[in-house]
């Protein structure tokens, strides 16, 4: 049997490795240690020129058949689950900005202006550069999207779907076997230079910090999506959060929703929500309704900031959350899909550099199975609301389909 190490595992080994050594090795040898960093600061470079390339790519593979295929559904149904989707991933958003913006700047200052005073090393240079230019910008790849995903959906086309489709599996292979398989090296190497800098130690405290807060964030919403779900069906919101605890732990172990939508299925039609809203809706609500990833990303993305001294603002915040909602539909079932479809946002409406979005992939994968966690139990929150409307639409009008 072949013993294979998960991702977030080796994501603390990176981290774990590049702290030791960038700690280690300047005291046995400075002349080694400069090239050594130096190398994975190239690495870097390329990489990170590489993610910046392919997310263009990703943009439009995810979001363009996505919508497409929001297109198909049973009418009333498909609207309700999509707003109810929306409005739960865009409520969470605001929720961890909130918090983030209230409890982090009482524990995180910025590293940058810490640099010199700990070691007196700047950051490693590279050995050279080595330009990848995307073949288009971030938001004509969003517009470029809309258009087909509208426009597939309006006229049904299905040839042009089954090219989308084909185009979303060849980008899904790259992030499989290029991207996920590298994060690790890339992540080792921006820990390498920020140890051998002096600031590590800093980043590790304000990791251990954003991790307690969203755990707790993610509760909250699990909390806020059960109280409406158990005031609407006039049941014990607790009762119903237990019910659907074997899809959370699930999804912790498996870190995709789409792999445990046979637990979810299961417990939402335990749970009391009909087999013809919960075979639709649950489905469906493992690729467009993200509450914890969005919790996740906004409050990593908020850390990252004040740990660079970046101004943090609502008005420009809340597109951002806006735009993640949509972004991050059909994200892929690897791990860590979520993020790798925001890096581009990330970049072009936050401003976040390559260190910026490797510190993020970092954060971000130290909790994706939490997240996911929570995304795939609220979907049954969500279920149990748009059965609840359903019923309540049938008892009014018999013929409604």
């Amino acid at each position: 049997m072949k013993f294979k190490i998960g991702l977030i595992w080796r994501i603390v080994i990176a981290i774990a490795l590049a702290v030791g050594l960038g700690l280690l090795v300047p005291e046995i040898h400075e002349g080694f240690a400069k090239g050594f960093v130096r190398f994975f600061a190239t690495f870097n470079m390329i990489f990170g020129g590489f993610l910046n390339f392919v997310v263009p790519l990703i943009i439009i593979a995810f979001i363009a058949p996505g919508i497409a295929k929001l297109g198909k559904g049973s009418g009333k149904l498909l609207g309700l689950a999509t707003v109810f989707a929306y409005i739960s991933t865009i409520t969470a958003g605001i929720l961890a900005y909130l918090a983030a913006t209230t409890l982090l700047p009482n524990f995180v200052g910025g590293v940058k202006d810490s640099i010199v005073g700990n070691t007196g090393r700047n950051p490693a240079l590279t050995f050279f550069e080595l330009e990848m230019t995307p073949i288009m910008g971030v938001m004509s790849a969003l517009l470029l999207a809309f258009i087909f995903g509208i426009g597939m959906a309006s006229i049904g086309s299905k040839s042009l779907l089954a090219v989308f489709d084909e185009f979303n599996v060849l980008i899904e292979k790259v992030i499989s076997f290029v991207i996920i398989p590298l994060l690790p090296f890339h992540i080792f190497g921006i820990f390498l230079n920020m140890t051998y800098s002096g600031q590590v130690a800093k980043v590790l405290s304000v990791f251990a910090m954003v991790f307690i807060m969203i755990i707790g964030l993610h509760f909250i919403m699990l909390l806020i999506q059960y109280s409406i779900a158990g005031s609407i069906s006039k049941r014990n919101p607790f009762s119903l959060m237990k019910t659907m605890a074997p899809a959370y732990m699930t999804a912790i172990g498996t870190q995709s929703s789409a792999a445990t939508i046979p637990v979810t299925l299961r417990q939402a039609r335990k749970a009391g929500v009909s087999e013809r809203v919960s075979g639709f809706t649950i489905p469906l609500f493992a690729t467009i309704h993200l509450s914890g990833s969005t919790i996740t990303l906004i409050s990593c993305s908020i850390g990252v900031m004040l740990m660079n001294g970046v101004p943090i603002e609502f008005t420009k915040f809340l597109p951002f959350i806006l735009m993640l909602g949509v972004t991050m539909i059909a994200a892929p079932g690897v791990p860590g899909g979520a993020v790798i479809a925001a890096v581009g946002l990330l970049a072009k409406m936050l401003d976040f550099d390559e260190t910026m979005i490797a510190l993020m992939i970092a954060l971000y994968m130290a909790q994706d199975s939490f997240g996911t966690a929570t995304n795939v139990t609220g979907d049954g929150a969500l279920a149990i609301v748009v059965d609840s409307f359903t019923k309540e639409e049938k008892g009014s009008n018999p013929k409604l389909e």
